[in-house]
């Protein structure tokens, strides 16, 4: 099969012959339709995660927001046959630890990102091997198709999880998004969907425009702002109830912070860079005397996809909406090269292996 392994760091991925997966005794092989191009991608091929042990080794195929059909099952699965249109979570989980089996698998305590970790080579590639499918595995409803739910992806889910679950938001709530990436207008139609009067926060107006029509009610273009935080509270009439990080760096983490009123809730959803390693120093003092609660999100658990295909069924949310556009594998690098500079808006999706 064709797929895109890593060889170097931040050099280009090679787009080459490789063996095709066959099935564990719990596991499935599905033939890859579509899969979007992340941030983390990014990462992953720059290098940088190495202090949460997620740093993608050369030879790893990387790739982690897969829609297809299943083409092979293992001996021990008995929720999957060959044929089924599924979605492959990135976060997978082995199935087995309490969180598993409590509902939690995004947070599994033997965790296996997809595309980032050598026992689960990613899906750049025409095959992907699922591990644990039973419990990974998510059927898609009748109706869709696999760009859009590549489109779901890691970032929709991650954005939703966020703010229906860790926040939560609640109608008529302000919601600040701090960078309106692929995760962070995802995050602005989520809000919208929810009820939420959301602020959307970038320094492109590109993104601002896409964040509009999105569902953005007022947005704050952080290069004009001498005080993206004063602005936003403005906006907000006095502060945000729930503010989100979604791009990772210590300015767009501080901001979010300080963009909530009394009593508000930020939420973690940008990863760091090497440059920061994870750490980021905080407004702690003004956390403390506003009340102001920090938690992160991670993912979805696969039991929780269903509130999602619900919201879809009712025109509520719609996946393909933060798509930017389609391309094919040998377009990966490309992609790739251009959010060095953040010059993506929206997700770009492969539909051509």
């Amino acid at each position: 099969m064709r797929a895109a392994v890593l060889r170097e760091h931040g050099e280009p991925l090679d787009v080459t012959e490789v063996d095709d997966p066959d099935p564990e005794p719990k596991g499935v092989v599905v033939e890859v339709e579509a899969c979007g191009i992340c941030r983390s991608d990014w990462h992953g091929w720059q290098g940088d995660w190495d202090w949460l042990g997620i740093q993608p080794q050369p030879g790893q195929i990387l790739g982690h927001e897969p829609a297809g059909r299943v083409t092979a099952v293992g001996e021990d699965v008995t929720n999957f046959a060959e044929g089924d249109h599924v979605a492959v979570p990135f976060n997978l989980g082995d199935g087995t630890c309490m969180q598993c089996r409590t509902g939690h698998g995004n947070t599994c305590e033997n965790p296996m990102p997809l595309g980032f970790v050598e026992p689960v080579p990613g899906a750049f590639a025409e095959l992907v091997h699922v591990p644990a499918a039973d419990h990974n595995l998510v059927h898609l409803p009748d109706g869709v198709g696999s760009v859009d739910m590549a489109g779901l992806g890691c970032r929709f889910m991650t954005a939703f999880h966020g703010l229906a679950h860790r926040a939560p938001v609640e109608a008529g709530d302000w919601v600040a998004v701090h960078g309106c990436g692929g995760v962070g207008l995802s995050a602005v139609h989520v809000a919208d969907a929810l009820g939420a009067n959301v602020v959307a926060v970038d320094l492109d107006d590109d993104k601002l425009s896409t964040a509009e029509e999105l569902g953005a009610a007022e947005t704050v273009n952080a290069a004009d702002a001498d005080d993206v935080p004063g602005a936003v509270q403005a906006l907000a009439g006095g502060g945000c109830h729930v503010s989100v990080d979604a791009l990772g760096i210590a300015e767009t983490c501080r901001n979010s912070v300080l963009s909530l009123g009394t009593r508000g809730t930020h939420v973690q959803i940008g990863l760091t860079t090497s440059e920061d390693e994870g750490m980021v120093s905080l407004p702690t003092d003004a956390m403390v005397m506003k009340e102001i609660e920090f938690v992160g999100s991670l993912g979805l658990p696969p039991t929780s996809y269903d509130e999602i295909f619900r919201m879809v069924a009712r025109d509520k949310l719609d996946p393909s909406a933060v798509i930017s556009e389609t391309v094919s594998l040998d377009d990966v690098n490309d992609k790739l090269s251009a959010m060095t500079d953040f010059g993506t808006v929206g997700i770009p999706v492969i539909d051509e292996f």
